[in-house]
């Protein structure tokens, strides 16, 4: 009797979707592993052209192109997570932003991401800690908020589901329920 799983909104790989300050640090990262910005600035655009037109095993291709020759690159490194992700590749893609929240902790997008695959395999505790460190590392990263919005009502949908399992005359419990699936399912407007 939960409401179905919101859908989580994962951060754009793009420079421009990530907060002012986190694509500065991205990018003074990215300066201080990779070198000369410049040089990769077309690198960034490709994959991203790439990614968004939906081919992403070239874009996967080029990401790693360049991450061979730049494996801390924290921006391609994100990259290449997402694009494992919409590859359908999750279990690489949760490594990926694993190692960026252990090699990058300052970062909150890649604990976003993570916690949009946490969520989707219903490890709910996990993915709050998950948005926690990242609004706690930007608390202007309104995704992540959102995102901990979604997280927090499946966590309430599960304990009104197991107080109804305990005590099934609870009549103020189903009124919650449904509150919550419709929050989860918005009728569609015409």
């Amino acid at each position: 009797m939960t409401p179905a799983t919101p859908l989580l909104r994962k951060a754009h790989a793009g420079a421009n979707s990530m907060p002012a300050a986190s694509r500065w640090q991205a990018l003074a990262l990215a300066f201080l592993v990779a070198g000369p910005i410049t040089v990769w600035a077309d690198e960034y655009t490709e994959v991203n052209r790439l990614t968004r037109s939906g081919q992403l095993a070239q874009a996967l291709a080029r990401a790693e192109s360049h991450l061979s020759a730049k494996p801390r690159d924290p921006q391609m490194r994100f990259m290449r997570g997402v694009i494992l992700s919409d590859s359908g590749r999750k279990d690489e893609a949760e490594q990926v932003f694993v190692a960026l929240t252990q090699d990058y902790p300052e970062l909150p997008e890649p604990y976003n991401n993570l916690a949009v695959l946490l969520a989707a395999r219903s490890e709910l505790d996990k993915a709050r800690a998950a948005l926690e460190m990242a609004i706690r590392n930007d608390p202007a990263y309104a995704t992540a908020h959102e995102n901990l919005g979604d997280v927090l009502a499946q966590l309430a949908a599960r304990s009104y589901g197991k107080a109804l399992q305990i005590e099934p005359g609870r009549q103020r419990i189903a009124p919650k329920i449904e509150a919550l699936r419709q929050l989860a399912n918005p009728p569609s407007t015409p």
